[in-house]
């Protein structure tokens, strides 16, 4: 990612289509989003082809099940640090994310 490597940030890039995120990683990406769970589905062409509307985003666990069964939904890109999430747009969260001093909460769990 080019603005964590303009910051200096050492940054792990997952490609969602390889590797997409399970169940239980997009569920504790919702609970440390600070967007509103139903932001991280794209609401694009895709969508409406599903017959999807607002109404199928009212929980976390609803936006995550449509997720894991149709990945190119999910918005992005996300990023995490330490116990945030974003989403990525406008391209200026993500500058203003890494940007902020390391917390004790960005360091990698002790193995």
């Amino acid at each position: 990612m080019r603005i964590a490597d303009e910051l200096g940030v050492e940054a792990e890039i997952i490609l969602y289509q390889k590797t997409p995120p399970d169940r239980d990683e997009l569920a504790w990406i919702l609970a440390h989003l600070e967007d509103p769970p139903h932001d991280l589905v794209r609401k694009d062409s895709l969508f409406r082809k599903l017959g999807l509307d607002e109404a199928d985003l009212q929980t976390a666990d609803a936006v995550v099940d449509i997720i894991v069964a149709h990945k190119m939904l999910m918005q992005r890109p996300v990023v995490v640090r330490g116990d945030r999430a974003i989403i990525g747009r406008p391209k200026d969260r993500v500058r203003e994310l890494l940007s902020e001093a390391p917390t004790a909460q960005d360091d990698p769990p002790a193995d």
